[in-house]
């Protein structure tokens, strides 16, 4: 049966003997995969088992970056704001974790092809990889009560991960001196990578900032806690399929979706055919992206 952990077996060995080199080399160096642009968003040309095999990669490197896993909503939120823009910019990691960005990658003919890499898929094979890799895991956000239902969750699910440290931030506003308490304890673990569950878009201005603190990488992970922790249902897969994942969230949630759903969806559309007719006409003869 494929799998992440199949694929990273070699990969994981050889990024242990070269290490020194390795993360001497690449230091601030920004990932050389293939990007394709949706909206003002740059994303990464990937699919679910190279996804998890980079994730690991760019963890052992030990250096600050931050990945993001952005959807429809996130592209509509970085068309209206040129700081969190600035937030998704190169060295940001992007992976399309909504169905509706990949749609748009085969309706613009360009190639390589965006496909979907869903964020609580990514979050678990990434722990599934890592292991061979003894990859240290911080989980920062939500609750203690979802923090903790996570954690043996996991635990249960990946034998012999290594959780070494989880943290709920409270729902205010940290002050310079909380922000830099959390930083030292997150270092002291030695966490290889922080996944941030704070929500959209304050995990990616967290993830961001985390990345230039400290030497790990930090993932803006989304609805991943709730879902792995069971506190909250995850889609039937043939609605995941259809790109209706959208549909079972405003259901199960109207109250506190339905404005970003309607506004949000409406400028995606509109921030993606704006967008792509920018870079069209920023493209040379021949049609080669600059």
């Amino acid at each position: 049966m494929h799998s992440a952990q199949n694929e990273l077996n070699d990969g994981g060995r050889l990024m242990t003997q070269n290490s020194t080199a390795e993360n001497s080399a690449s230091h601030h160096k920004v990932p050389t995969e293939a990007t394709q642009g949706v909206g003002p968003i740059e994303f990464t040309v990937s699919n679910r088992y190279d996804a998890a095999v980079m994730m690991v990669r760019l963890a052992q490197e030990r250096v600050g970056r931050h990945v993001h896993l952005a959807n429809a909503y996130t592209v509509a939120l970085a068309d209206k704001s040129a700081k969190y823009r600035e937030v998704l910019r190169a060295p940001a990691v992007n992976f399309p974790d909504g169905k509706p960005i990949a749609w748009v990658s085969a309706m613009s003919r360009q190639s390589p092809r965006l496909t979907q890499v869903r964020g609580p898929q990514l979050f678990l094979d990434t722990f599934d990889a890592g292991r061979t890799a003894g990859l240290k895991h911080f989980l920062l956000g939500s609750t203690p009560e979802v923090l903790t239902a996570l954690e043996s969750n996991l635990k249960a699910k990946f034998p012999n991960i290594l959780i070494v440290g989880t943290e709920s931030p409270p729902f205010r506003p940290l002050v310079a001196k909380e922000i830099d308490e959390q930083d030292k304890r997150i270092q002291e673990t030695g966490a290889h990578i922080v996944w941030v569950g704070l929500g959209t878009p304050k995990q990616d201005f967290e993830a961001e900032r985390l990345a230039r603190k400290l030497p790990v990488l930090a993932v803006a992970i989304g609805a991943a806690f709730d879902f792995a922790a069971g506190t909250v249902r995850e889609a039937p897969a043939w609605m995941t399929r259809c790109g209706l994942e959208w549909v079972f969230r405003l259901c199960c949630e109207p109250r506190r979706l339905w404005k970003r759903y309607l506004f949000g969806n409406a400028r995606f559309l509109a921030s993606t055919l704006r967008w792509s007719r920018a870079r069209r006409m920023r493209e040379p003869q021949g049609g080669q992206r600059q």
